[in-house]
């Protein structure tokens, strides 16, 4: 009789290994890809642009944030991939200006909802914020993901450069933003935040969210720094670039790549890379 009783037991704990295993993971980039400007000369974007796209699809992301990407650029991630993507233009809400934009795999996801809001006093119309000196956004998704059968958020945005200030508000704003768009769901939150790890404007998201390099189950891999300013020797030590996720997400991988060719990195900043699990 005992061994019977064991049966159920064994099958139980067997059923659940499984659902461990077919637990499938997603693989995020975050990359400020620099925008297209002609005096970037040899590292202008005609020349970086098949390394980007080679550099996204080696590493298998499922979900793309870019922070940068004039119209062109926005494009031409798009062109001979599997993306789809939410983001306007900061200047127009439309196709002008840059874009802060997030591309996802169509097949293994399914767009729920969507948007874009601006880092300023008026969030819901092209603006800008405080003493920032250009327009700034935060474009975001909702998915499901058919393999997990699960829906999560993904927030991605560019903090401005010059403005001390607007970065502190806008990291009060995206804090207000993310916990009245996404309550109770999974969240990404991803971006090029103009601000090393110290700081006030990362004290903020750090108050209700977790930096995915902390809490990696296997080391962070890469250099300390997301900067290069296009320079090969660089020392690579400022971090300005992040992925934020909440309890809804383990983070299995962290990294920050360094992949070039001839030298040259791809961008004047280094991508973020991290493998996430639902929890």
């Amino acid at each position: 009789m005992n061994s019977l009783k064991i049966i159920p037991v064994f099958l139980l704990l067997t059923v659940f290994a499984f659902a461990q295993k077919a637990a499938m993971p997603i693989n995020i980039i975050t990359y400020n890809i620099r925008l297209n400007v002609a005096s970037d000369g040899v590292n202008a974007w005609p020349n970086r642009k098949d390394n980007v796209k080679a550099l996204v699809k080696f590493h298998d992301a499922d979900i793309l944030c870019v922070q940068e990407a004039l119209p062109e650029q926005f494009d031409a991630l798009l062109e001979n991939s599997n993306f789809d993507v939410v983001g306007v233009g900061r200047d127009d809400g439309k196709r002008k200006g840059e874009f802060s934009a997030v591309y996802f795999d169509k097949d293994r996801f399914t767009k729920k909802d969507g948007g874009t809001f601006w880092l300023s006093q008026t969030p819901d119309v092209p603006s800008k914020g405080w003493d920032a000196a250009l327009n700034r956004v935060c474009s975001w998704i909702k998915l499901y993901d058919k393999l997990n059968k699960k829906e999560f958020i993904v927030f991605n945005t560019h903090y401005d450069h010059i403005g001390v200030q607007a970065r502190i508000e806008s990291a009060k704003l995206l804090k207000q933003k993310i916990q009245q768009i996404a309550p109770t769901l999974p969240v990404v939150f991803t971006g090029d935040l103009n601000v090393t790890p110290e700081t006030e404007a990362i004290a903020t998201i750090k108050s209700f969210l977790t930096d995915a390099k902390e809490v990696s189950v296997e080391a962070p891999y890469g250099p300390a720094g997301t900067f290069n300013g296009f320079h090969f020797d660089s020392d690579l030590k400022d971090r300005i670039d992040y992925v934020f996720v909440n309890k809804g997400f383990k983070v299995q991988k962290f990294a920050v790549l360094t992949d070039s060719k001839d030298k040259r990195y791809y961008s004047d900043h280094l991508p973020v890379f991290c493998r996430l699990f639902f929890q």
